[in-house]
């Protein structure tokens, strides 16, 4: 129902705990060059599991290649601090794309301000703090997607401490 995309992902457990998200929510993964690990790197595959062929994933290898598959009306919502308004005020629709940036980086001032009205964020209540985990950030987003959807996930078993 959503495309996940990672943008120069750097942190392969981020990445394997993103795709088993995207296998339990039937969201399609997208992976945007260069990445900061092999993908067959070992804590990668440990985060995701066994979950990775369950994954509806591609690999890309820039932001112009993405875009051209997606097609001229894909709808991109650009997750990254410091955006006009939050991540819940944003009305998703079946097929958005939800994208994230490096871990260390963010997303690049370019995209952000080629689409400031779909920039939004995660706010969070202490100014002290630099950031979420990168995995935590698309659950969060991702659950609000498809909450608006009012289409939970297939399953309704409870959370596994795995």
């Amino acid at each position: 129902m959503f495309h996940v995309v990672l943008l120069e992902p750097e942190i392969p457990p981020n990445t394997g705990n993103i795709a088993r998200l995207c296998a339990a929510t039937r969201s399609t993964l997208h992976l945007v060059e260069p990445l900061g690990f092999d993908l067959d790197d070992r804590q990668l595959r440990r985060a995701g599991m066994d979950y990775w062929q369950q994954v509806r994933w591609h690999r890309w290898p820039n932001w112009d290649a993405l875009a051209r598959h997606l097609g001229a009306g894909f709808r991109p919502w650009l997750v990254e601090q410091g955006a006009p308004r939050p991540y819940h005020a944003a009305a998703f629709a079946p097929g958005d794309v939800l994208v994230f940036g490096r871990e260390s980086a963010g997303l690049p001032a370019p995209l952000l301000r080629a689409a400031p009205e779909r920039w939004i964020d995660i706010p969070m209540a202490n100014p002290d703090a630099r950031s979420l985990n990168l995995s935590n950030c698309v659950a969060i987003v991702l659950f609000e997607a498809l909450r608006q959807q009012a289409r939970p996930p297939a399953s309704t078993r409870g959370v596994s401490s795995t």
